[in-house]
Parts: C-alpha cells; sequence; structure tokens
C-alpha cells in the first residue's frame, strides 16, 4: 500500500515539476536577439569549412586591409582549422 502511494505521489510531482518548467519558460528563457543587432552580413565559420577556398580569398583580404569585422575571425579560423585537418590526415597518411 505504501509503496503505491509513493509512485502516485512521484508521478504527481513529476506532472506538477514539468508543468511548472513548460509554464515559466517564457519567463526564465533569454529574450531573442533582435534581427538588427546581429551582425549583418557576417558569414560564418561553417560556412566558411564548408567553402574553404573563399575562405582563403577572405583571408588575403584580411591581410590587405581590404576586408574586415567577424568575416575575418571566421575565415581565419576555417582556414586554420582546415589546414591542421590537411597537415593530420598527410603526416598519418588518411
Amino acid at each position: 500500500m505504501k509503496s503505491n502511494v509513493a509512485v502516485v505521489s512521484i508521478i504527481i510531482a513529476l506532472i506538477i515539476g514539468f508543468g511548472a518548467g513548460f509554464a515559466l519558460r517564457p519567463v526564465l528563457a533569454p529574450p531573442a536577439a533582435p534581427a538588427n543587432i546581429v551582425s549583418a552580413g557576417a558569414r560564418s565559420q561553417q560556412y566558411f569549412a564548408a567553402h574553404i577556398d573563399e575562405a582563403r580569398q577572405v583571408v588575403a583580404g584580411c591581410q590587405s586591409g581590404s576586408v574586415r569585422g567577424d568575416e575575418c575571425f571566421n575565415a581565419g579560423q576555417a582556414v586554420t582549422e582546415a589546414d591542421g585537418r590537411e597537415h593530420f590526415n598527410k603526416f598519418f597518411g588518411h
């Protein structure tokens, strides 16, 4: 008898907890960033990883001073990781 009461109590507590979590989520979650605050036109590191030749061109532009901002960092990171993978594969014969 006592084990049934414990199981029912646990189930009720879980239901109340999940319900409170779903109800309070909009209050506790941080607000989404407005669209005008997000960096306009800056391509991500994932984009440059998929387009490595374009990333190399952007890095060259950053070194010459014709490109600035987040794209320099993102493209540089993608090129560095691609070069690292290439050296790793060459070293281990992949």
